[in-house]
């Protein structure tokens, strides 16, 4: 790696279909592909690091806990820059977990994260443990690219298969020309209309339809709206991006609940 190559990988334990809504909703240019039978990827263009907004696993750790507000699925996100490289795993409304490894590979993170990350994966807690146990220890012979592909190698065993091209240390436009190449579907904002077409779509046809309407329903939004108003205050005040999106998504989501949830209660009326 060089102090020109940052780049970030997202994968999605779900369905293409699942990922699209709150894809979108990031408002960042992506690529979205199919990562194996229960996985997607989402590629970034990379924009917020590439013009210094923010860094990248900053940035990254925000978009991962955007896609997991209000689904129920979790996130695996792998970064790298000049200096380090890293995981972040999202799981809703749960504070996500991380790892970082320096640019040689040395472990910089603390060992019961990887065992925390783990066990909100669903990992075997022998088997799968036993091989991210060594991610944790010195080892002169592993670079932090090669400590990424050593946690996709234990995630392929429940279904990840990193597409032709995507491999974790590669500069952000290599990954975004192999994931074009492959006929990945461009994510794009095309407006506050489009987004919410696509969001109440997914809502309908997905696992959450029970809580579009009702009493669950607008208890949840209301949630929504009381952390994200809070969160993005105080994600302006420290001029961070990435909460910016996660509290703007919360709002976003919470807002449209209500309003889904009043017309479709007088359209039964």
């Amino acid at each position: 790696m060089n102090a020109t190559s940052p780049g970030a990988l997202l994968f999605c334990r779900t369905d293409v279909p699942s990922v699209r809504p709150p894809a979108l909703l990031l408002r960042e240019r992506l690529l979205l592909a199919p990562a194996g039978p229960d996985w997607s990827v989402l590629v970034p263009e990379g924009a917020p690091w590439r013009e210094g907004a923010e860094p990248v696993d900053r940035v990254v750790a925000g978009w991962a806990g955007a896609l997991t507000i209000g689904v129920t699925w979790p996130v695996v996100a792998l970064w790298w820059d000049a200096d380090r490289a890293g995981c972040v795993l999202a799981t809703g409304f749960r504070r996500p977990v991380g790892y970082t490894w320096l640019a040689d590979g040395t472990p910089v993170g603390e060992d019961e994260a990887m065992h925390t990350f783990a066990a909100r994966l669903g990992l075997d807690p022998v088997l799968d443990t036993q091989d991210l146990e060594p991610l944790t220890r010195p080892d002169p012979h592993a670079t932090a690219p090669a400590r990424l592909l050593g946690l996709t190698a234990v995630l392929s065993r429940h279904g990840l298969t990193l597409p032709s091209g995507l491999a974790p240390g590669e500069p952000a436009t290599h990954l975004w020309a192999a994931a074009r190449a492959q006929g990945a579907e461009p994510v794009e904002w095309q407006g506050w209309l489009d987004a919410v077409r696509t969001e109440l779509d997914a809502v309908e046809k997905g696992a959450l339809g029970p809580w579009i309407c009702g009493p669950r329903a607008r208890a949840l939004a209301t949630a929504q709206l009381a952390a994200g108003v809070p969160l993005l205050a105080w994600a302006l005040t420290r001029r961070s991006p990435g909460w910016a999106t996660t509290a703007a998504l919360l709002i976003a989501q919470g807002a449209l609940g209500l309003a889904y949830d009043r017309l479709r209660g007088t359209a039964r009326k």
